[in-house]
């Protein structure tokens, strides 16, 4: 069966689909390419899943740190113009 699906000949039915993102521990979305973080790689989708599972107190000095990195990021972009 794996074969058929490799070259196109039949498409997995949905609840395979499931099966298969549970199996590599993504999102459907993600599995099948669509979705806002469908772009996303593996390991920043598993980053993403684990920083909601943090309290919020955590969280909030996780986006403090992590609010930084980008403002600094986009400066520097803007001045390097």
């Amino acid at each position: 069966m794996r074969g058929k699906y490799e070259r196109n000949e039949i498409l997995p039915s949905i609840e395979m689909v499931v099966k298969l993102a549970k199996v590599f521990g993504v999102t459907v979305d993600y599995l099948i390419g669509e979705g806002e973080n469908a772009s996303y790689d593996k390991e920043t989708v598993n980053r993403i899943n684990n920083i909601q599972k943090m309290d919020e107190r955590t969280k909030s000095v996780l986006f403090n740190v992590i609010d930084t990195y980008i403002q600094n990021f986009k400066t520097k972009k803007a001045f390097a113009k």
